[in-house]
This record gives structure tokens, C-alpha cells and sequence, in this order.
């Protein structure tokens, strides 16, 4: 009998999580109802089963999956027939076998929304919200084009900031390959042949040929040692509560970087708030679905307790400007949006204006970054070459004044 691990929710909106010897999913979804909780996702805990799917499915498929099934809908064929066409002509075969898996839960009862949370690494909260929400209002294709709307903005605003990043990363990585290539093989030769001028060399060649041996040395092995660790170190920290709050604190506090990832953070807070809210999620589950995917523990916290206010009778602006992490304009919108009961249109806007910063921002950031790239690496390169040849010079000029 396969062992099912569960998440689910109290009557009081509390999370349990645990686990279940049965012989079928339903059984376990009867069992959890049977104690009043609500089911959120079901996995077979270490089965044969659910190993094929143990990755994440890549967004664009999901994304292209969306849309299609939006058409289908719109089109007036059945959601099944729907989910068989698509299960068939989906290039992923671990993606088509979940909506196969899908398309037989629905079939044998199931709603939609439970049969999409039974695959948590396909469909997240989010999507399972507004697939629920779609079909207690009776609009799912337009739940699903709203879905595909969402999924689409945020891949292209993923693909901005790697493209930010990527550059810079790529640019500076051989910057330093470069300058170890000349330090590691290139200066030893000219080291050997500054042995036979019998006289003492200048000091920034002095101290490159040092350099050159430290890197040649045992010591070099030491250095990538304690790299390694402290990157595996920075990564254990970074699962604690804490240590993820303090490391998404200091990437905001970061030059330059800082800007744009708060813009980012911003937008995503924004769009998925409005996506959810347009849906008719109610805004206390909204938020807490934004909470999961803020990306960032500051909003992440900053969303938490914006939540627990709300609950508590609060307008949604007031605890999100209490919090700092929020611009003045984006809570004075939220405050005439909640005022006008028009929240969810002036979110859109926000996610708009801060989508558009945030291309402004990367394509301003890479503009500036390759210069200065160019900039370090004649630096660091033109540093090496002066230091070999100022012995050659100085040897020169002995030559010519005697």
C-alpha cells in the first residue's frame, strides 16, 4: 500500500501536513474531508508512481498548455476532450502523462481545480486558485486566458532580468580566466628568464611573479576549498527563515541591482495581487498565495502581515505602507483602488508601470555594464603586460646609458 503525503487546512485556515497509508488518492482526499480539512496537494512519498515527475514542469509548457486549453474552452468542446487532445500532442512526455492523470480524475468526478492541486510541480496555488474560482463563476475559459496573460508577462520579465545578469556574469567569468590563464602559465616564463638580468626587479613585477606562485601553490587548492564552502554555507543559511530574510534584505540593498530587484519584486507582487483578485480569489487568499510566490522573504513578510491586518479589519494600504518596502505611489493607488472598489484595475496599472521600469532599468543597466567591463578587463590585462615588460624597460635604458 503507497504512502501519500498530504498539505491541507483546518476550518480556521491553519496548514497541516502529514501522511497516509491508503490505496488511491480519492481515498486519501476522503479521509482528510472526513476530519474536516481541506486538501491543498497529495504526492506518493517515495513511489514508483510519482518519480518520473519529481521536476518541476518548465512554465512554458504550462504557459502554452494554458492558452491552448483557454481556445479549446472558448471553442465550446468538452474539457475533456480538451485535456485528451492536448495529453496527445504535448512534447513533454512527463508533462503529457500528468495531463492524462488529469484528465481521468476529472472524468471519474473530480473538478477541475482538485484534479490540477493533485500536481503541485505543473500547476502551483496560483493556478489552482483561479481554475477554482473560474469554475464557481462560470467563466473558466476566461479564468484560463487571464492565466495565459499572467504565465506570458511574467516568463518575459524572467527573461529581462537573465538577461541583465547573464552578460555580466559571462563577461566577468572570463575577465578572470583570462588574467589567471597570463598569471598561472604566462608569467612563470617570464619569470624564468627576469633570473638571468642579476638584478632586482621592479615591485609590481615582484609582487605579480608572487602572485603568480601563490596561485601555482597548494594554497590555490585551499582558496577554491573555502570558496566552496562558504557558497554551500551561504546556501544552508539561506533555507532558515532568517537567513533568507537577511540575504533577500541585502540583494535589495545591493547598488544599483538593489533598484531593479524591488522593482521586480514590486511588479510580481502587483500582477499576480490583480490576476488573482480579477478571477474573484477572495484578497485574504490572495494574499496569501502572493506571500508563496513574492520571490522575496522582505515582501514575502511584508505581504504576511499585510494579510493578518486585513483580517484584522485594515484596508490593505495602510499595513503595506507601514512596512517601508512599498513606494508611496504604488500604496496610494492600492488606497484609491480599494476606495473605488476598482483594486484589481489599479494593480494592473501598477504591474504595468513597473514592468516598464523594469525594461528601462535592464536595458540601461547592460548599456552601462559593457564599458565597464571593457573598461576592467584593459585594466586587469594591461596591468599584467606593464608589469612583465617594466624589467625589459628598465634593463633597456641601463643598456642605453651605458
Amino acid at each position: 500500500m503507497p504512502t501519500f503525503a498530504y498539505v491541507a487546512r483546518s476550518r480556521t485556515g491553519a496548514a497541516q501536513k502529514g501522511t497516509i497509508d491508503a490505496e488511491s488518492r480519492q481515498l486519501v482526499t476522503q479521509q482528510l474531508q472526513a476530519r474536516g480539512l481541506t486538501v491543498e496537494t497529495i504526492q506518493v512519498r517515495g513511489g514508483i508512481p510519482g518519480l518520473s515527475r519529481a521536476r518541476r514542469i518548465k512554465t512554458t509548457e504550462v504557459l502554452l498548455f494554458t492558452r491552448q486549453l483557454s481556445t479549446i474552452v472558448n471553442a465550446g468542446l468538452p474539457l475533456l476532450q480538451g485535456l485528451d487532445i492536448l495529453s496527445e500532442q504535448t512534447e513533454d512526455q512527463r508533462f503529457a502523462q500528468i495531463i492524462q492523470e488529469i484528465s481521468e480524475e476529472v472524468e471519474g468526478g473530480e473538478t477541475f481545480s482538485e484534479a490540477l492541486r493533485r500536481h503541485p510541480n505543473a500547476f502551483p496555488d496560483l493556478y489552482t486558485s483561479m481554475v477554482r474560482a473560474g469554475e464557481a463563476g462560470g467563466d473558466l475559459d476566461g479564468v484560463l486566458s487571464q492565466l495565459a496573460d499572467y504565465l506570458e508577462a511574467t516568463e518575459d520579465l524572467k527573461r529581462r532580468i537573465k538577461s541583465a545578469m547573464t552578460y555580466p556574469v559571462v563577461a566577468f567569468s572570463m575577465i578572470i580566466l583570462i588574467a589567471s590563464a597570463l598569471v598561472i602559465w604566462v608569467v612563470p616564463q617570464f619569470a624564468e628568464i627576469f633570473a638571468t638580468f642579476g638584478k632586482q626587479l621592479p615591485l609590481p613585477t615582484r609582487m605579480l611573479i608572487e602572485v603568480s606562485d601563490w596561485l601555482r601553490s597548494w594554497r590555490l587548492l585551499v582558496l577554491i576549498a573555502a570558496i566552496i564552502g562558504a557558497i554551500f554555507a551561504i546556501r544552508v543559511y539561506g533555507r532558515t527563515e532568517t537567513g533568507r530574510f537577511n540575504l533577500d534584505s541585502l540583494k535589495l540593498r545591493l547598488p544599483v541591482f538593489g533598484k531593479l530587484l524591488r522593482k521586480v519584486a514590486i511588479s510580481r507582487f502587483s500582477r499576480t495581487l490583480s490576476t488573482l483578485t480579477r478571477s474573484g480569489v477572495a484578497i485574504l487568499q490572495a494574499l496569501e498565495i502572493v506571500e508563496r510566490t513574492a520571490g522575496n522573504e522582505v515582501f514575502a513578510r511584508a505581504v504576511r502581515n499585510a494579510g493578518d491586518s486585513v483580517r484584522g479589519g485594515e484596508a490593505l494600504a495602510e499595513p503595506l505602507a507601514r512596512s517601508g518596502e512599498f513606494p508611496a505611489l504604488v500604496t496610494r493607488m492600492i488606497g484609491v483602488g480599494e476606495k473605488t472598489g476598482a483594486l484589481e484595475s489599479m494593480l494592473g496599472k501598477i504591474s504595468d508601470f513597473y514592468d516598464s521600469e523594469v525594461k528601462a532599468a535592464v536595458d540601461g543597466l547592460t548599456s552601462l555594464i559593457e564599458p565597464i567591463l571593457i573598461l576592467m578587463m584593459g585594466i586587469v590585462v594591461g596591468t599584467i603586460v606593464v608589469c612583465l615588460f617594466l624589467p625589459i624597460l628598465q634593463l633597456s635604458s641601463v643598456v642605453a646609458g651605458g
